[in-house]
């Protein structure tokens, strides 16, 4: 608790004159608002044309002249980033609660991270996968060690036998994103499942009377915008204006288990699923679901792929968002990205041997995926996120940020959700009104923080792991400033 409570002080130093007594929480021992604010945070980063300098749109209008516009953006221009903090061209501070997308896991210009940086880039930047280089495999066995000892991919916590229907061990590829490692762990699938059937049928795997091809994904899922992540992303908003997609895929909900003896079939080779939905909206799979969905890809040998890319890595407050379920829910394929190198560009697939066992040379590739610089920086910051103390303080904030999240629930009954979604740092407060989170959004913008919404009627708070207490309770008076002014609209 002592390196959570150091930043205690700086949530009291900002929050309102107005919020009257506090009271003690029972979970974080950090101090909580009794009642809500009677003062609220004033706009103090206006996003009206006349606030806008000449730097600036110059600036937008070389973007707009020059870049594809598929981005609906504010009109800010970032320039450079510190902690939990990024300033604008302009000179105005921003709390990044959103951390680049869930990305920036240690924040922005973190001095350990940019040694790293200097002296891999200064040695060997890229040497291609013609070649082996000595960072790749480090970061592969870090990666399956802390698998082995925290739990995953059939693995317990602290346990040492090797996963259930594996064969010894676990193996990584290394692409460049997770819309590149989603890629791979449905091409790697794909292959499994032809070697599966050909065991079964006695015929060659390249026989074209092969069936066993089918894809299972589920509503609101998101695994990418490539054409076989698009394709089991199942949004119309994104699928519609490139079909067709690619064939074979079967759509499913969240949680519905009596329907999961029709929707994964004989034919189907794989099931892709986020343990903890993110841009679809902070939705969680239950423990049983997922128990069943495996014991049912068990069944008709479907190989069941996790897409940690948003939820893994720390941000539940363990090492996988699936790593303290029982080894009966875990998958074949776990996903994972974006904090990895806290935003230097790195993907990897990690992947029972069973799976594995498939995949001969020439079947997969990357030019740039697991490069020198990308793999010695994945080392060091999952080094450093899986540090006890590290993961300690993880537990401690999420408790707190819940903490402060559940009061919001409480406060305004009429605008939010009574439930917290999500867990650890991928949380979302759900709306009734629809419009609501973007006008959220906007409104914490003008305020100074930075915030996301997921899915339709959601707002998400996925800061950076090392984010302190003083900025959650920072955070957390703006976003009850701002539901003030919607309460009063």
């Amino acid at each position: 608790m002592r390196a959570i409570a150091r930043h205690a002080g700086r949530t009291l130093a900002r929050r309102s004159p107005g919020a009257g007594a506090r009271c003690l929480s029972t979970e974080s021992g950090l101090p909580l608002p009794e009642k809500p604010c009677t003062r609220y945070t004033a706009v103090s980063h206006p996003e009206d044309p006349a606030s806008i300098s000449p730097k600036v749109e110059a600036l937008l209008a070389r973007s707009d002249a020059y870049i594809l516009p598929v981005y609906a953006r504010p009109s800010i221009v970032m320039e450079k980033g510190r902690g939990a903090y990024v300033w604008d061209v302009q000179g105005r501070q921003y709390l990044d609660f959103s951390a680049g997308i869930a990305v920036n896991a240690l924040g922005h210009g973190d001095e350990g991270l940019v040694e790293v940086m200097r002296t891999t880039a200064s040695t060997l930047l890229h040497s291609s996968n013609v070649y082996h280089h000595e960072h790749a495999g480090k970061l592969a066995e870090l990666l399956i060690t802390l698998t082995q000892s925290q739990g995953g991919l059939g693995w317990a916590p602290g346990s040492s036998h090797p996963p259930t229907n594996g064969s010894g061990g676990a193996k990584v590829f290394f692409s460049n994103s997770g819309t590149e490692a989603n890629e791979g762990a449905l091409k790697i699938a794909r292959k499994v499942g032809k070697e599966r059937w050909a065991a079964a049928t006695g015929k060659s795997w390249d026989d074209p009377s092969c069936d066993k091809y089918e894809i299972v994904c589920f509503e609101r899922g998101f695994h990418g915008r490539s054409m076989g992540a698009l394709s089991v992303t199942s949004n119309p908003k994104y699928q519609k204006p490139f079909m067709p997609l690619i064939p074979g895929v079967r759509v499913g909900q969240l949680n519905d288990t009596p329907a999961l003896e029709k929707l994964v079939g004989e034919k189907t080779c794989a099931v892709i699923v986020e343990p903890i939905q993110g841009e679809g909206g902070i939705h969680a799979a239950d423990v049983e679901w997922l128990r069943a969905l495996r014991k049912r890809c068990d069944a008709v040998g479907a190989v069941l792929i996790y897409d940690e890319i948003q939820c893994g890595l720390y941000r539940t407050g363990s090492l996988w968002a699936h790593s303290t379920l029982p080894v009966e829910a875990h998958p074949d394929i776990v996903t994972a990205a974006k904090p990895l190198a806290n935003g230097y560009p790195i993907g990897a697939v990690l992947m029972r041997d069973s799976v594995a066992e498939v995949m001969t040379a020439g079947t997969h590739g990357t030019t740039f995926g697991g490069s020198p610089l990308a793999c010695a920086l994945g080392y060091h910051v999952l080094s450093r996120l899986s540090d006890a103390a590290f993961v300690a303080n993880v537990q401690e904030t999420s408790a707190y940020l819940q903490e402060r999240l559940r009061l919001l629930t409480k406060w305004f009954p009429n605008i939010l959700e009574e439930k917290v979604r999500g867990r650890g740092l991928i949380l979302g407060l759900g709306f009734k009104d629809q419009s609501h989170p973007g006008r959220v959004v906007e409104l914490a913008r003008e305020r100074g923080v930075l915030l996301l919404t997921a899915g339709s009627d959601a707002v998400r708070l996925v800061p950076s792991l090392n984010i302190g207490a003083g900025e959650v309770g920072h955070a957390m008076d703006v976003v009850e400033s701002c539901l003030h002014v919607l309460n009063s609209a």
